[in-house]
């Protein structure tokens, strides 16, 4: 019994986590077209029309960064973290049991007005520096009590450094590779949360991609019009 819920939550965890949050961002990226322009510009001037986006190349993709962490800063997989108190405490005026069982509202702490200016707009910049050239000191992996999409501490997300690389590549593929079309003919996707243990949409994504470059010019045109 106890492997076959581990085995379930490995492949929860492991697969629709990132599969959500890729969502949610191409969800944000189609609402905000200004956003998606400025990261396609900053795929094509860092890896071309040439080839396709790489996970070598993310570390050179600030903007993309700072779009997945957005993401993750509106978006939570992990709306709702569950701890046990392990010794008796006083937090914010309350007193807390030992051996209880707590829950942490990461949604509600990542959009607290208190830590965050506008904390209901998608505005990647936030994680950007000033000057635009540097990496944002303010990281997703629990460093920051503000922003927890993974967590923090020793019961932090072990697959953290996976998800990243596995949503941002995704991700960056996406822009590079198409133009994205939402059905119907709106350019606004309906951003309603479902209820569920890793915030899923209330509405699926239906959308239309358009290829925008060809990125296997070895491989001639056969790809491109089959996609």
């Amino acid at each position: 019994m106890a492997l076959d819920t581990c085995s379930h939550d490995i492949f929860t965890a492991g697969t629709d986590t990132s599969a959500i949050t890729t969502e949610w961002a191409l969800a944000e990226l189609i609402n905000h077209p200004e956003v998606m322009k400025k990261a396609r510009q900053e795929i094509d001037s860092i890896v071309g029309k040439n080839r396709l986006v790489e996970e070598s190349d993310i570390a050179n993709l600030r903007y993309l960064q700072a779009i997945v962490k957005e993401t993750l800063r509106l978006h939570p997989t992990g709306p709702l973290i569950m701890r046990e108190s392990t010794e008796a405490c006083s937090i914010g005026g309350y007193e807390i049991p030992a051996k209880i069982r707590l829950f942490v509202n990461v949604w509600a702490i990542n959009k607290d007005p208190n830590h965050w200016e506008k904390p209901l707009e998608f505005e990647p910049e936030r994680f950007v520096t000033e000057e635009g050239s540097g990496k944002s000191q303010l990281d997703v992996r629990g460093q920051h009590f503000h922003l927890l999409p993974f967590g923090s501490g020793r019961r932090g997300c072990p697959g953290t450094s996976l998800a990243l690389q596995v949503v941002q590549t995704t991700l960056a593929a996406m822009i590079q590779c198409f133009e994205w079309k939402v059905e119907g003919g709106s350019n606004n996707v309906n951003m309603e949360e479902a209820a569920g243990i890793i915030l899923p949409r209330a509405h699926p994504l239906v959308c239309v991609p358009v290829a925008r470059l060809n990125p296997f010019p070895s491989s001639g045109s056969g790809i491109k019009n089959q996609i």
